[in-house]
């Protein structure tokens, strides 16, 4: 298991380019590799943010200091949920239709906040209430995105672009509909119609699903799933690759929904994941990934901006 170490002792020197190792019990420590370039030139754009009388540099500095670390939440940190609470508030963007996305923070609102694919996300969403209070110049939807932000940055990603101006609806009659979020138990084909509806390619998919997937994990009161994907469910890195196309997975015999789990019986993989190692396309992404951190927290970043901008 992981040893959670408080933020204070996390924090890495963002002007120091080679990354620390992320401190495991009972596994070998994950290298995670060199910090990309232009990810570090970010942050110049993203600490001199203050607009229209929202200083959101001060608001990502209490997400930081203040709704992150808790040894009672999960792993202790809300930081995998706050990104969770992002990707599906923005992964709900349909090209054709040219509705959803997380513009309007419609997931407040039924039917949006009650679908199954949303479960567990009212915890998140009740935690940050009392930013919102503090900050009401800030919209929902720009403070989902900003949380999620500055919860990678904090377990280890590089500087994530941020651009607000997200406007909040009113109320419920422009949710997207169901459907729009992927499901676990199914394959390649699933992911690219997921993905692609959105606009996003194999490369995108990939990396999103793998650098999303690197930290937190299911649970059965609100997926069904359980367990986590990686050792170091709080640390940003690239261990997802290295476990999906090294380990060793078959199916795990419980009382729940179709998943796989490794020989240890600690880490598990959804049936969709499994197509990021099975199908050759998106196992050429993975295996770039794999071997190449910077080139991974690159492209992560650029696809995460697109995702949580789509839309707007």
């Amino acid at each position: 298991m992981l040893r959670f170490v408080p933020r204070a002792s996390r924090i890495v020197s963002r002007n120091v380019i080679n990354r620390r190792t992320a401190i495991m019990e009972g596994a070998a420590a994950v290298k995670l590799g060199v910090v990309a370039v232009g990810a570090v030139a970010g942050w110049a754009l993203y600490s001199s943010l203050s607009t229209g009388g929202v200083d959101y540099d001060a608001i990502r500095k209490d997400i930081a200091e203040n709704y992150l670390d808790d040894m009672d939440w999960d792993d202790g940190s809300w930081g995998p949920v706050f990104i969770r609470l992002a990707w599906h508030a923005s992964g709900t963007y349909c090209k054709t239709a040219g509705d959803g996305g997380s513009d309007g923070a419609t997931q407040r609102f039924r039917p949006e906040s009650h679908i199954g694919a949303n479960a567990g996300l009212e915890h998140a969403r009740r935690k940050l209430e009392p930013l919102k209070a503090k900050y009401p110049e800030i919209s929902y939807a720009d403070l989902w995105i900003l949380a999620a932000n500055t919860a990678l940055e904090e377990m280890g990603c590089g500087k994530i672009p941020f651009t607000p101006g997200r406007t909040d609806a009113a109320d419920g009659s422009t949710c997207p509909p169901d459907g729009r979020l992927p499901d676990g138990d199914k394959g390649a084909s699933h992911v690219r119609e997921i993905f692609g509806r959105m606009g996003l390619n194999d490369q995108e998919m990939v990396v999103l699903i793998g650098g999303g997937h690197a930290i937190g994990r299911c649970h059965t009161d609100r997926s069904g799933f359980d367990g986590p994907w990686t050792r170091a469910p709080t640390t940003f890195s690239n261990e997802y690759f290295r476990e999906i196309l090294d380990n060793t997975w078959s199916y795990r015999n419980w009382n729940g929904p179709k998943q796989f789990q490794d020989p240890t019986g600690d880490l598990m993989m959804l049936e969709t994941e499994m197509s990021l190692r099975t199908d050759p396309e998106f196992r050429k992404y993975s295996e770039i990934y794999k071997n190449d951190y910077a080139r991974f927290e690159k492209d992560f970043i650029n696809a995460w901006v697109k995702l949580v901008n789509l839309g707007r």
